[in-house]
């Protein structure tokens, strides 16, 4: 889960403002390869590539999340400890073998390509939403799998329609293709994509070695560098052409990048609640102890049938065969969605949330329901977004129905603004939650120069006024700023003559609006020219927050020496 950040994001460089109608507002910039459309974001491509221009053919994933907590060690990471399911401490370890696959193909990449800046940790990520790292790392010495890992039929009935293009090989299949494996390839890109991870001679997809290769392989293609936002983007979306499924790897990368620890093979945690709606994996078409199908196989595996339990024949003594109705899924016994602890939504501009936002999904009886996907959405217009700059993400319940939304982030638009919680595949009132986003606020200003401010009547002053802006000590950037040339002390609206800055249009006005302060909170005002009236003149400068500065400046005479005069208003 990204972390929250404390500290108000600073703007490096130095914005000089200019004359209110030339102002213009800053506009937020997005990641290279992507393009905010429809209050989201979304690929720069028109229309979704076919689902044979993916690694997976766009098939289901796992959506389980990783606690909000920093990875931690669990309390045994030794042979025998437990794997778990959902997530927890057990969720920062890796088994294994898997962890060595996803390290040798960082390696072997570094080599290879360098410019691509691989990390293994991607890998990881995609691990474990393509298969829950094979499955909590049920592989043998040599990495493959010891049952098959096959995505559902894409045969266009609630997927993509990918006819047969490898006889059944790799996935056992001779009408359909299937995604295979740990990293969960479609055969027709793996007869292209396939990589001998593991030295043995042969491109196995069902392999971790062999997929792990393969997968960063695919990730660097072209000239892409995934130490750019732009170049990693596209290189996930390419793995899986859809924005939750960026959104939920980028997390995981996330997570993994603060620490992970090895586990014993076998023992990782299972995958939880999928992308299609189903809560566990797909039906494995084999029975256990059987092994992935190898090249020129064409037989598919049998599959359990309705009633069996997995690795019994239903026509077999003891092999149940009952015809006992579907048990509903998890989504169908929930009741209500309720709030689960979720703190006060304020925020200043620009800055992140301190509270997640918390829901809790609940049966008739008020007990949670885990494995439940929920989809948290800002509603409206607005630049308030979740981390990654997603205004809609999904996250799946925890076994005590509990699911914890990534933070959210403050864009430049103030006021209140709704979160809705609803449940996927539910139609159930939706729970709504008020942001509140503040204006960014100082409670001083100071000017950055001592030098008297001073002009001959019909010139212009030669020092520009620069001040600087801070709130409880540390810099105030992106203040709203307002600069008025003022009567007097006693009255502070616009005078009618003395300085004045210039328009767009080179006409004389006195009081700017919608300036802001830069990164450090400074800000310099635009040049100010001087009419015929003599004397000492004020300038006000007001910030949202309450913070003013009134400065002096002194007009002479033409040709005559700078010297102090009465005020305007006492001649």
């Amino acid at each position: 889960m990204a972390a929250l950040f404390g500290k108000r994001l600073r703007r490096s460089a130095m914005t000089t403002a200019v004359a209110a109608a030339a102002v213009a507002a800053l506009s937020a910039s997005q990641a290279p390869g992507l393009t905010d459309t429809h209050n989201g974001r979304q690929s720069t491509a028109d229309a979704t590539p076919s689902p044979g221009d993916s690694a997976t053919g766009n098939s289901p994933y796992y959506t389980d999340l990783p606690p909000l907590n920093s990875p931690t060690a669990p309390p045994s990471t030794g042979p025998g400890s437990p794997g778990g399911t959902g997530t927890g401490a057990h969720e920062a370890g890796i088994p294994a073998t898997v962890l060595d696959a996803y390290k040798k193909a960082e390696a072997e990449l570094a080599a290879t390509k360098p410019g691509c800046n691989l990390p293994w940790q991607l890998l990881a990520a995609i691990g474990k939403v393509e298969s829950g790292q094979a499955r909590g790392g049920n592989v043998d010495a040599n990495g493959t799998t010891l049952k098959p890992i096959l995505g559902p039929v894409l045969n266009g009935n609630g997927f993509a329609r990918i006819t047969d293009t490898d006889n059944g090989a790799y996935d056992g299949d001779t009408t359909h293709d299937r995604a295979v494996g740990p990293m969960q390839f479609i055969p027709s890109t793996w007869e292209w994509s396939g990589r001998d991870g593991n030295g043995d001679g042969k491109k196995d997809p069902n392999n971790i070695y062999d997929a792990a290769l393969a997968a960063g392989h695919y990730l660097c293609r072209g000239d892409r560098d995934l130490s750019q936002s732009g170049g990693l983007h596209a290189a996930i979306l390419s793995y899986n052409h859809s924005q939750e499924y960026l959104n939920t790897v980028l997390t995981w990368l996330e997570y993994y990048r603060k620490g992970t620890h090895e586990v014993p093979d076998g023992t990782g945690v299972q995958p939880g609640g999928r992308s299609d709606g189903s809560p566990s994996p797909s039906p494995s078409p084999s029975s256990p102890g059987t092994t992935s199908p190898s090249p020129g196989a064409s037989k598919p595996p049998k599959p359990s049938k309705p009633g069996g339990s997995p690795g019994t024949d239903p026509s077999k003594p003891g092999g149940g065969g009952s015809t006992s109705p579907t048990p509903p899924t998890p989504a169908e016994t929930v009741a209500r969605i309720e709030d689960a602890g979720t703190g006060t939504l304020n925020a200043t501009a620009g800055d992140a949330f301190a509270e997640p936002v918390a829901v809790r999904t609940e049966n008739a009886a008020g007990k949670g329901v885990g494995t439940v996907k929920v989809k948290l959405t800002v509603v409206g217009d607005t630049d308030l977004a979740f981390s990654g700059g997603f205004k809609s993400v999904t996250v799946v319940t925890d076994s005590t129905g509990k699911a914890t939304a990534p933070p959210l982030r403050a864009g430049e638009n103030t006021g209140e603004f709704t979160v809705r919680a609803t449940v996927v595949n539910r139609k159930l009132p939706g729970l709504d939650y008020t942001a509140t986003v503040s204006a960014r606020q100082a409670d001083a200003l100071t000017r950055t120069g001592d030098t008297e401010l001073t002009c001959e009547a019909g010139g212009q002053f030669a020092d520009p006024v620069q001040v600087r802006a801070t709130y409880k000590g540390d810099a105030a950037d992106g203040v709203a700023t307002t600069a008025t040339l003022i009567k007097s002390k006693d009255d502070a609206t616009e005078n009618d003559k003395g300085p004045y800055f210039k328009d767009a249009d080179g006409k004389a006005i006195r009081t700017l609006k919608g300036l802001k302060t830069d990164g450090d909170g400074r800000l310099q005002l635009p040049r100010i020219y001087a009419d015929d009236a003599t004397g000492t003149f004020l300038l006000r400068i007001d910030t949202t927050g309450g913070a003013t500065l009134t400065i002096e400046l002194k007009v002479t005479a033409a040709g005559a020496t700078a010297t102090p005069s009465a005020s305007p208003s006492a001649t």
